[in-house]
């Protein structure tokens, strides 16, 4: 919904290219964009094409679990960016992806676990999540993480999202999250 493009605009970037492969949504981003320093276009991560050296900062949120080809796409961001630029995403854990046993078990001192099944296994993955029949490619954090630096990325920071005592307590559905984080933030440089 462009909220990321607009946040960047007001923090005073002088151009932003928000990038999205749904129509709506780029349609609705741009309705509530009314800054022309904002770009939206629609584009197949997939394919995704970049002028070399043209950008300072790359971001995404939530998408690189459905490329395929990570490798390709993290090849046409580190040419797209300027030596020493940042590039920072988040994606679904590979832990959260990986196939586990159905429900919850309870450990001999109380905690609650999820099991995990096939997670070396990297692949195709298909769920039922706001449609029936999405598709995602599962990596390890290794397979990602390595990928970076293969093409020519300094690892900065890596965040594997839990939430902490207060949060859960606040909302007791986010206690699963303890141990099994749901978000991987990588922040690396060019």
């Amino acid at each position: 919904f462009g909220w990321f493009a607009r946040w960047a605009a007001e923090q005073g970037a002088a151009c932003v290219v928000g990038i999205d492969l749904s129509e709506n949504m780029i349609e609705r981003a741009k309705r509530e964009t009314p800054d022309a320093r904002v770009d939206y276009r629609i584009a197949d991560l997939e394919a995704l094409e970049l002028p070399a050296a043209a950008y300072d900062f790359a971001y995404s949120s939530l998408a690189f679990h459905y490329v395929e080809d990570f490798g390709r796409l993290v090849r046409t961001v580190h040419q797209a960016l300027v030596p020493g630029a940042r590039f920072v995403f988040t994606i679904e854990h590979p832990i959260y992806m990986a196939p586990g046993s159905p429900g919850w078990s309870k450990a001999d001192d109380g905690r609650m676990s999820w099991p995990v099944d096939g997670y070396s296994v990297e692949g195709r993955r298909v769920t039922d999540w706001l449609a029936k029949g999405v598709v995602k490619h599962h990596r390890t954090m290794a397979t990602t993480l390595n990928t970076l630096i293969a093409v020519g990325f300094a690892i900065r920071g890596v965040v594997e999202f839990a939430p902490t005592a207060d949060q859960v307590a606040g909302d007791p559905r986010l206690a699963p999250e303890i141990e099994r984080p749901m978000i991987l933030i990588v922040s690396t440089e060019r």
